[in-house]
């Protein structure tokens, strides 16, 4: 075999070796990636069960209570409310009802009170029971991404906008809120339902994709073997 040959003949090897090499390593990654992220429900689930953390008017880091039981005593203010669009219940289109809490006049904390089904004109947002009075809410606290995916430019029409971001919120009222969003569960008779959908931390799908990598780097080495064999027949070694 002329030596132009033999070193053509080791392409393929090396091929199917980066290719089995890069599907191992990727699928170790996602593998890796599932195991974080199951470690991550394991403390959703156990911060869940702990005592609730009580929301003052000391600021407080998101980090701190993210994913963690909180309650909060004040009164909530409407005309700060934001009406979260494309909300789904069951099949039917409504929005998600997020109202500033005053703790006092030094501080706010945002609330996501509930769904409400929107009606046929959309030109016209439901109406929403606000109590006057102070109450007390509680619920997880949550940190919504500060750059959301949005389908268009055009994320804030009044008071309907396509998605919450803390950033976002204080931009338009200028309000002194602290750093994350209480998803309400206390109950408060206002017509709102609060079926909070857990956490999808996604961990069957990185092991899916685990799958598809690991799959990848054993076609890759079945597929040079398979063709290794033809070729040497065929050349009748």
């Amino acid at each position: 075999m002329a030596d132009g040959d033999a070193r053509a003949a080791w392409i393929p090897l090396v091929a199917a070796v980066l290719a089995a090499a890069l599907g191992v390593a990727l699928g170790t990654w996602q593998v890796s990636r599932g195991h974080q992220k199951r470690d991550l429900q394991s403390q959703y689930e156990q911060l869940s069960r702990d005592a609730p953390v009580t929301v003052s008017t000391a600021e407080v880091r998101a980090s701190d209570v993210e994913l963690r039981r909180v309650r909060a005593h004040g009164m909530f203010e409407p005309r700060y409310a934001v009406y979260v669009d494309n909300r789904l219940l069951r099949g039917v289109p409504g929005y998600h009802v997020v109202m500033p809490l005053r703790l006092s006049d030094q501080r706010y904390v945002l609330v996501n009170r509930g769904w409400v089904a929107g009606r046929p004109d959309r030109s016209q947002l439901p109406e929403v029971r606000t109590p006057g009075g102070a109450v007390d809410v509680s619920g997880i606290a949550t940190v919504p991404p500060k750059h959301p995916f949005e389908l268009s430019s055009n994320v804030e029409e009044g008071r309907v906008w396509q998605n919450l971001t803390v950033e976002r919120f204080q931009k338009a009222y200028a309000l002194p809120i602290q750093p994350f969003v209480i998803r309400q569960d206390s109950a408060l008779d206002d017509g709102l339902v609060r079926e909070w959908e857990p956490p999808d931390f996604g961990i069957e799908r990185h092991y899916a994709y685990a799958v598809q990598w690991y799959l990848l780097a054993a076609t890759a080495l079945v597929f040079y073997g398979v063709t290794h064999v033809r070729r040497r027949r065929k050349n009748g070694n």
